[in-house]
């Protein structure tokens, strides 16, 4: 109420555009079609003047009686664009017109008012729609209003209506917002005019000055009001508007937060607020309790998933609290985070020109759309459901890496789970997303040396307004950056924006930045032998630097153990950088079959027996569910190997059986063509391994 009261005394009418756009995006995000909501964004960006607000876009449009019949269907329509639509559809096939539809209240209402004339004349109706804008005003708490001031025929109306009327989209003849409203402007009117223009004064330049004027406060119809206790007016009050950080309101009790709202600080907000009223007038009270309520919040509250993704429509209304409340978020908030970590940094354009510079190469680059459209999804395969899939080409070396991190947690480290060896390759929905949360913990931390991360999340709007050099496309220009100083916190963050990244479409994009931005853009350009590289090279493949640094923390040029000195001629010598220590988890290449590089023991012979494979410029996943395998390395030993690839639209379990040290002399002279590059790669690990595919088709 207050944000379309403030238009109104402003004099800013929202223009007819925005007031559209505003009402595709409530419907779009009601349907939870976020791609499309990203896409409208990027094309059609929002403005200061967009409308993020339902009950403000309802009263713009002046349908709040539509809404409210509409709510009483059986199957009540959920979006305003349908509400307004099915009202036009009936409208024709009635062949009449709306204003038509008058209860036989307000008809006799209507005839008393205007001397027993049954019609009125076209004349009368802007002055009694103005009338109608001026009685919503009205109710604004800043502006007292006397019930002597309001003509004779308002005054009748007021007292005479008690039920709900269908609005008029076209010529109205009634006052929309008088039955909604009525309750709240008797309490509002009987109330001194003196303490309500002081209070109200005071309280809207706190507002002003925090930068918090609050959305519209959502009336409760007359059935639900009864049904709520009127013993807990505090609780009731967080659940029915609750701020965060950016200013918006998500409906919905955060059960982690409600002993913070309704602290000391809450009840000594409202004990000074009932002084100040002499705790006479009980709504302008609980108003003001409720004012202090949301700049407590304001402060303690931390970002959840809806107000940083601008797809979601604010959803405020108290008679949706129920659908509402589910449809908000899929994953609930867990938790609450220390204040300084909740400390987000917006995006500017010089970290993003620096960040596109040591990714793509230049700021006038762009991700492609393999990158720009690639998430951590999980296969629904039963077989492979902790597989994660790959769209298209590209970005296969981040999800290679968070894969086998991914596999560590699953197989090695859940506590989650009883089941062990193949019986956890089936987690369930939750299992396997908590490890996913875990594994993108796990190497952000590690890319910021175990002493803090940062957290690269899409806040849904451009943070700056892009200037040449620098080329927008609607992604760096959009994120916001989280920073925390312990691990813990971290994953609490990644729990609370894992939608961001496991269905996400920037999923790895956002992984990319936060583990630069972890490690910081000159720490990652120190660690390349050519500062100038790029994490992403040609055709939007995966560097070895990049990889690194998921893999080890540090984007290290080779994966050699340690660093090398190589004499360049003339007393001068050119440091190659490579690995520093064991690695939870290796990598395997086929370049060291072809003498191209040599991989280190620290990649080689990892902490768990996972690797990243990298054969023909493309990385997947080779591991064994047993540690055993490292430390048992003679001849005559066997073991299985699991294979999987998010590429290859696999859709069974490759399960290999490595023989050490029984590859026979007829086999090695087997043209290399015709040999799988896999069984290859086991080879550089694993000297004269026979490897047997287990009646599963070889991957050429």
């Amino acid at each position: 109420m207050y944000a379309n009261t403030d238009r109104l005394v402003l004099g800013m009418v929202p223009s007819v555009e925005e007031v559209s756009s505003s009402l595709v995006r409530e419907y779009l995000s009601r349907k939870g079609l976020k791609r499309t909501i990203a896409c409208m964004d990027e094309e059609h960006p929002r403005t200061e003047a967009s409308i993020n607000n339902r009950s403000e876009l309802r009263q713009i449009l002046s349908i709040e009686d539509l809404y409210r019949k509409n709510k009483l269907q059986n199957n009540p329509l959920k979006t305003l664009l349908e509400v307004i639509v099915k009202h036009l559809i009936e409208q024709v096939k009635n062949e009449k017109p709306v204003s038509s539809e008058a209860s036989p209240r307000r008809a006799q209402t209507s005839a008393m008012d205007n001397g027993g004339e049954e019609d009125r004349s076209p004349a009368s109706v802007p002055s009694k729609q103005t009338r109608s804008r001026l009685d919503i005003t009205a109710t604004f708490p800043s502006q007292a209003t006397n019930a002597s001031l309001m003509p004779a025929n308002d005054r009748k109306s007021s007292n005479n209506q008690t039920g709900f009327r269908g609005p008029d989209l076209g010529v109205q003849k009634d006052h929309p917002a008088m039955d909604s409203l009525q309750d709240k402007k008797s309490l509002i009117q009987k109330e001194p005019e003196k303490n309500t223009s002081e209070t109200t004064q005071r309280s809207r330049t706190n507002r002003i000055r925090r930068g918090i004027l609050a959305g519209p406060v959502p009336q409760e119809s007359n059935r639900k009001r009864n049904s709520r206790k009127v013993s807990q007016p505090l609780l009731r009050g967080e659940e029915e508007t609750r701020p965060t950080q950016d200013g918006r309101l998500v409906t919905g009790s955060l059960q982690g937060s409600r002993s913070e709202i309704c602290s000391a600080d809450c009840v000594r907000a409202g004990r000074e607020a009932l002084s100040v009223s002499q705790r006479t007038p009980s709504e302008n009270s609980f108003e003001r309790v409720r004012l202090n309520m949301v700049t407590t919040a304001k402060a303690k509250t931390r970002p959840s998933v809806a107000d940083l993704d601008a797809s979601a429509m604010v959803l405020d209304d108290i008679e949706d609290y129920d659908d509402d409340l589910r449809e908000l978020c899929d994953a609930p908030l867990r938790g609450t985070l220390p204040e300084h970590s909740l400390a987000g940094r917006p995006m500017d354009q010089r970290t993003a020109t620096e960040l596109k510079t040591l990714l793509l190469g230049s700021s006038l680059n762009c991700f492609n759309i393999e990158w720009r459209n690639q998430g951590f999804t999980f296969s629904d395969t039963h077989d492979l459901r902790y597989g994660i899939v790959q769209r298209k080409g590209g970005p296969c070396g981040v999800l290679a890496s968070v894969q086998a991190f991914v596999l560590k947690k699953l197989l090695f480290e859940s506590t989650e789970s009883c089941t062990t060896g193949l019986q956890r390759l089936r987690p369930s929905n939750s299992i396997r997303r908590k490890c996913l949360v875990l594994a993108l913990a796990e190497i952000l931390w590690r890319a910021g040396e175990e002493k803090q991360a940062t957290v690269a999340i899409n806040s849904g709007r451009n943070q700056f307004t892009p200037a040449r050099p620098y080329r927008s496309e609607g992604v760096l220009e959009k994120i916001t950056c989280l920073t925390v100083e312990n691990l813990k916190d971290l994953e609490l963050i990644l729990e609370q924006h894992v939608e961001q990244f496991e269905p996400g479409m920037l999923g790895c994009v956002l992984l990319t930045v936060s583990a630069v931005l972890s490690r910081s853009i000159q720490k990652v350009q120190e660690d390349m032998d050519v500062p100038t590289t790029t994490l992403i090279g040609a055709h939007g493949y995966c560097t070895q630097e990049l990889v690194n640094l998921l893999l080890c923390g540090r984007a290290v040029s080779n994966v050699f153990d340690d660093d090398v000195e190589l004499d360049s001629g003339n007393g001068n010598m050119t440091l190659l950088k490579g690995i520093k220590g064991h690695c939870d988890v290796g990598l395997l290449s086929l370049f060291e079959h072809y003498n191209i590089c040599k991989v280190g023991a620290y990649l080689k012979t990892p902490r768990y027996p996972i690797w990243v494979v990298c054969s023909e410029s493309h990385f997947s996943v080779l591991f064994g569910l047993q540690r055993e395998l490292l430390t048992n390395e003679g001849g005559g030993t066997e073991f299985d190997l699991y294979y999987f690839d998010g590429l290859a639209n696999q859709q069974e379990e490759i399960r290999l059986t490595v023989s050490v040290g029984r590859l026979s002399q007829s086999s090695q002279e087997v043209d290399a063509d015709l040999t799988p590059p896999l069984e290859l790669c086991i080879r550089t690990r694993w000297k004269d391994a026979c490897v047997s595919w287990n009646d599963t088709e070889p991957i050429l």
